[in-house]
């Protein structure tokens, strides 16, 4: 688990870092806001948590934290030697996950992060890769490479079922009664044209789905 610990501080982060090494956690270190950003935007998908000064040269963190919760949900905890209630409400509004007040305890401080990082891992429990494909459940969300793919509710509930039987090849009236729920009673080539978009939308990953002939469509990530 890599955390980025941003703080211009230096004995600050060599603090906590010391504490959250002996947890076993990766850190990197930031002295500031610009510095931050350039790390989070080259190792975004390695970074499960960050832990984020309020009070910096050259941008603060509610600078940092906006630009952030841009284009991610990673957690973010804030750092402060401020513990007013408006700038905790102020934080909350913004995005923060959890707040700590300097000083504080760098053990309780660790167990805030083992926490929120516990947390976080229960949420993702509903989102699947598939080759690629990520899919969310609960937010009922599709991303290819990052990025993430817009599809109408029948489209998302075909590509659902389909990963969902991945490997197994499926007759068009299954699909059908398990997606259309029975409610449906025009030409099956419906579905052929749903795939057809649903390819499209997934770019390169879209040879995931496999027509059968003389049967219907099946999923299977090669």
């Amino acid at each position: 688990m890599t955390v980025l610990v941003v703080d211009d501080e230096s004995r600050m982060r060599k603090l906590i870092k010391d504490f959250l090494v002996q947890k076993d956690f990766n850190v990197i270190e930031a002295q500031d806001g610009e510095e931050a950003l350039n790390i989070f935007e080259e190792k975004q998908n390695e970074i499960k948590l960050i832990l984020l000064d309020v009070m910096m040269p050259k941008l603060d963190g509610w600078s940092v934290l906006r630009q952030i919760r841009q284009t991610s949900n990673v957690p973010i905890i804030m750092l402060t030697a401020r513990g007013e209630e408006q700038d905790e409400l102020f934080g909350f509004e913004l995005g923060v996950d959890e707040y700590i007040s300097k000083p504080f305890s760098p053990k309780i401080l660790v167990a805030r992060v083992e926490a929120i990082l516990r947390r976080t891992k229960e949420k993702q429990n509903n989102v699947e890769d598939y080759g690629g494909i990520i899919i969310d459940s609960d937010g009922r969300t599709v991303k290819v490479d990052e990025k993430n793919v817009e599809m109408s509710l029948r489209e998302y509930e075909l590509l659902k079922y389909l990963v969902d039987n991945q490997g197994i090849a499926l007759s068009r009236d299954k699909i059908l009664n398990n997606v259309w729920n029975y409610d449906y009673y025009g030409d099956s080539r419906t579905i052929d044209s749903h795939i057809k978009k649903i390819r499209h939308k997934l770019g390169k990953k879209g040879k995931y789905i496999e027509t059968m002939r003389g049967v219907g469509y099946k999923f299977e990530v090669k």
